[in-house]
C-alpha cells in the first residue's frame, strides 16, 4: 500500500516538562526540510510546546505516562499528532474557550487551545474521559521563490531559513 504522505516521524517520550523541548525542536528539525520561514517555524514550535504541555500537566497531572508525536508531511503541508492516555477533556468546547483553566494556580493558563488555533491553520481535538487525548494541528508552509541578488557584478540566489 503507498503511503499518502512524503514523509513521517514518530516519537514516543515520558510525559517530563523537559520532554516538551525536545517535542519542539524535533518537529522543527523534521519541518525544515519545507524550507518554512522563521516565523511558520516559530508558530509550529510554539504550537506543539503548548499541545505537549497541554498533556503533561492535564492529561498526566500528578502521574508520569508516555505521550505520542506524530509528524506528516504531505506536498506542502505538515500535519502534527500529539496524543496522551492521561485523564482526558471533560467538555472540549469549554477547554478551547480563552482563559478556562482547570489550574488557575499556573502562569500562563487557559491560553493553550487559543494559541494553537491561531498559529496553526487547522486543530482538530479528540479526548475520551480516562482514556486520552489526540490533538491534530496542520499549517500549509507558504512556498516563496528564491530572490536574485546582484552582489559586486555576481548573481546570487537566495533562500530563506
Amino acid at each position: 500500500m503507498k503511503n499518502l504522505y512524503d514523509n513521517e516521524m514518530k516519537l514516543e517520550f515520558l510525559s517530563k516538562s523537559n520532554n516538551e523541548a525536545f517535542a519542539r525542536i524535533s518537529v522543527a528539525a523534521f519541518v525544515s526540510q519545507l524550507d518554512p520561514t522563521i516565523e511558520e517555524l516559530a508558530d509550529i514550535k510554539t504550537a506543539v510546546s503548548e499541545a505537549v504541555t497541554n498533556s503533561i500537566i492535564h492529561g498526566y497531572e500528578d502521574t508520569e505516562g508516555q505521550i505520542e508525536l506524530i509528524c506528516k508531511i504531505f506536498a506542502n503541508t505538515v500535519v502534527i499528532e500529539i496524543s496522551d492516555k492521561g485523564k482526558g477533556i471533560e467538555n472540549i468546547d469549554i477547554a478551547k474557550e480563552p482563559l478556562y483553566t482547570t489550574k488557575p494556580d499556573l502562569e500562563r493558563s487557559g491560553m493553550g487551545f487559543t494559541i494553537m488555533e491561531s498559529f496553526m491553520d487547522d486543530l482538530e481535538v479528540e479526548s475520551i474521559l480516562g482514556l486520552g487525548t489526540k490533538i491534530t494541528m496542520k499549517k500549509v508552509i507558504q512556498k516563496q521563490e528564491p530572490k536574485e541578488e546582484k552582489q559586486e557584478g555576481k548573481i546570487f540566489s537566495s533562500f530563506r531559513i
